[in-house]
């Protein structure tokens, strides 16, 4: 589905920002000796798996359904995701007293559905191979009169990501610092969208880098290609929250004008970066939310001699995965 909207700008970021003031966790920036020895500069992890809900896409979720007028609410939301966004609307819903439906993919991790239901969200499971996510919501929200909120090409889902930037920047004005580049983990584009409309207009020298799984790097390709292009498999990556089949209308066009470059990395790259993050920093992450750490540690963005920014972008880890990535 192509939005009928138009990209949300920095302004709306500002916006959203006033009205997550007290219910977003304001995440902290991690510095750590040994990752500046392992990039060879210094580097700070903005720990967004330290959000409310485990990952930043409460952000943008909850700054979407405030903006539902009131005589719109009782109808409910429908949303589409592999578990982050899911969680992330299922518990703006629930503090906006609205009842909330998630499509996720049969596949998602079982922390993540248990996270939806425990909110009070129905889940409503399809196959990712063979079943369109995006037609079995728009045909739930049509029968049921409610607000679809997609997971990410959505002016108000984009300027609730954004605020996540807006942090950064800020947090590192106050500390005397800028940042030369940032890398984030991508899917659809909605989180690096709001980043870079944060940064266009406060960080406008910072290097922006898209990190993606290995044979899902549809934004690396589309920058390349000039034009938004597609990942041929819809599955098959342990970095599930990354899976998105092609950069957002919306996104693209906001960062096709500011993304330097883009790394691919593989299962056992962002499986490794979990490890290390587990083990160094003392966080845990998911392997998609270790994708732009993977993409430092493996030097497929460079880190050498710069200041380096990693959005560290959820933690809702599947114990299994988790617990064979920490044993090496």
């Amino acid at each position: 589905m192509t939005p009928a909207f138009a990209p949300p700008v920095f302004d709306d970021v500002k916006a959203a920002a006033v009205r997550l003031e007290g219910l977003a966790v304001r995440t902290p920036l991690i510095w750590n000796p040994a990752l500046d020895e392992a990039a060879g500069g210094r580097v700070l992890v903005k720990a967004e798996c330290l959000q409310r809900t485990g990952s930043f896409k409460f952000r943008g979720a909850y700054n979407a359904l405030a903006k539902i007028p009131q005589d719109r609410r009782g109808a409910g939301v429908v949303a589409f995701s592999s578990g982050n966004h899911a969680q992330g609307v299922a518990e703006a819903a629930k503090l906006l007293g609205m009842p909330a439906t998630i499509v996720m993919p049969a596949d998602a991790p079982a922390i993540k559905a248990e996270g939806v239901r425990a909110r009070g969200a129905q889940v409503v499971s399809y196959d990712r191979e063979t079943e369109n996510r995006e037609e079995i919501a728009a045909a739930l929200a049509a029968e049921r009169g409610a607000a679809l909120i997609p997971s990410y090409d959505h002016p108000d889902v984009i300027a609730g990501q954004g605020t996540c930037g807006l942090e950064v920047f800020e947090d590192l004005v106050a500390r005397g610092e800028s940042a030369d580049t940032l890398v984030c983990c991508v899917s659809g584009g909605g989180l690096i969208g709001g980043i870079n409309l944060a940064a266009e207009a406060l960080s406008p020298d910072t290097e922006v880098w898209s990190a993606e799984p290995a044979g899902f790097d549809d934004h690396a390709r589309s920058l390349a290609a000039g034009e938004r292009v597609s990942n041929a498999r819809a599955g098959g990556s342990v970095q599930d929250a990354l899976l998105a089949s092609t950069p957002g209308s919306l996104t693209y066009q906001i960062n096709a004008r500011r993304l330097t470059g883009g790394a691919a990395l593989t299962d056992a790259e962002a499986l490794s970066a979990v490890r290390f993050a587990w083990k160094t920093l003392k966080i845990v992450l998911e392997p998609g939310g270790a994708c732009a750490l993977a993409a430092l540690l493996t030097g497929k963005v460079d880190g050498r001699g710069r200041t380096t920014v990693i959005i560290a972008s959820g933690g809702n880890a599947d114990p299994a995965l988790f617990a064979k990535a920490i044993s090496g």
